[in-house]
């Protein structure tokens, strides 16, 4: 008898090990695809011919997908299962990879879609998946895997020119070659789907999104996530043509880009365990606002390098935590899997339809007025608007529930 249970246990224990990595891999693909662009539009738009509105649109546009699919994307899972369902969504984000890199308008723009495509079916089903398969370690495992959306969302706009120019690939090699990353992606999650099954129609879920919707919690928690990705999308696209226009190289510039996300990377792990520990995680909404206004007003006083650095550093920080802090609250304010995935996709579909805003409309403000203080300006005004909904989102309380009072939060043991 022993022996079975050891077997089960040890099993059991592999199998989440497996999934563990799974995930990981996943993760490091939900970024480089669009964080890799920003340092490469000027080449883009000179080769193509389009305006700094319309290129910004590379950036928007994967957020536009990410809208209006994520609201389906627990449907499809429900259709194919999770772990099929994500093979699905990479599968999709490879294509996408290959058609952008061709590098004619069309399928610069039709790739473009595919890719926001395959990131929104990733995106919604892995709080869900954690949710589910980890419900005692929802803060460790999401800053497991926000840990790893970082260090490659990271790594491509630093890589972007280099591949570019020093390697003599070009824009659309430089872009295209994140395809490796999907295919080694793949091949760790192919196991997942050993044995695994559609999970059904389950219980009325149709009543459980539609109460949703009415939740004033579960909107907070989505304007947190909307609003933060505006910010983020926004500078990931926009740095390096903000910092050229202080006098930095194109190539240092595109780097700063990548100072700005591993800035993130330890909040991107701690945050998550943190707000997992905490009563409620008002404060943590209020530090993310600290960080990135003091760093928004740094870059708008147009100072030394020095300045430009360290503001950068902060903004990195605050978006680091602030990623990893919407999606951990996805978990932490759902009371089981399948409120989770609903709320993933309330939250990731009305919340990217605002970010897709931010690219496009920092590129069209600098159109208009031929500086960046007055998108910068606008973005400060965004982190106003996040933080405030941050405070909210950080009442402790599930998105469908009253009072939470006197429940014991079991996602609170990390170990």
């Amino acid at each position: 008898m022993k022996s079975n249970t050891a077997i089960k246990t040890n099993g059991t224990y592999s199998g989440n090990t497996l999934l563990m990595i799974g995930i990981i891999f996943v993760a490091f693909t939900l970024r480089p695809a669009i964080t890799s662009v920003g340092p490469l539009i000027s080449s883009i738009r000179a080769d193509i011919g389009i305006s700094n509105g319309v290129a910004g649109l590379l950036t928007t546009l994967p957020l536009v997908t990410f809208a209006l699919i994520s609201p389906f994307v627990p449907k499809i899972a429900r259709r194919f299962g999770n772990e099929l369902s994500v093979l699905i969504g990479l599968s999709i984000l490879g294509s996408g990879i290959v058609i952008r890199s061709i590098g004619m308008l069309f399928p610069l723009y039709t790739g473009t879609a595919l890719i926001g495509l395959g990131i929104a079916i990733c995106n919604v089903l892995l709080p869900g998946i954690v949710k589910e398969k980890f419900p005692k370690k929802v803060g460790f495992l999401t800053g497991i895997y926000t840990f790893s959306m970082g260090v490659w969302a990271g790594m491509a706009p630093g890589l972007s020119i280099p591949l570019a120019e020093n390697l003599h690939l070009g824009w659309r090699m430089s872009l295209g070659i994140w395809t490796i990353l999907i295919i080694v992606a793949i091949a760790f999650w192919v196991p997942q789907l050993k044995g695994k099954r559609p999970s059904g129609s389950g219980p009325n879920l149709n009543a459980t999104r539609a109460s949703l919707w009415n939740s004033t919690i579960a909107w907070q928690v989505t304007l947190f996530m909307g609003l933060q990705s505006m910010v983020y999308f926004s500078f990931t696209t926009w740095l390096p043509e903000i910092l050229h226009s202080h006098g930095m190289n194109i190539g240092a510039a595109g780097w700063m880009v990548t100072l700005l996300q591993f800035s993130g990377l330890p909040a991107n792990f701690i945050i998550p365990i943190l707000a997992d520990r905490l009563p409620n995680q008002k404060g943590i909404a209020i530090g993310i606002g600290a960080f990135i206004l003091t760093g928004l007003a740094g870059i708008l006083s147009g100072g030394n390098t020095l300045v430009l650095t360290v503001s950068i550093i902060l903004i990195g920080i605050a978006l680091g935590a602030a990623i990893s802090h919407s999606l951990t609250l996805i978990g932490l304010r759902a009371e089981n899997a399948k409120q989770a995935s609903d709320l993933s996709g309330m939250a990731q579909s009305v919340g990217y339809l605002l970010a897709a805003l931010g690219p496009f409309v920092i590129g069209f403000l600098f159109d208009l007025f031929q500086s960046w203080t007055i998108p910068l300006i606008m973005l400060v005004i965004v982190s106003v608007l996040f933080t405030i909904a941050g405070v909210g989102a950080g009442r402790n309380q599930y998105v469908l529930q009253k009072n939470r009072q006197g429940i014991k939060k079991s996602s609170s043991t990390i170990a």
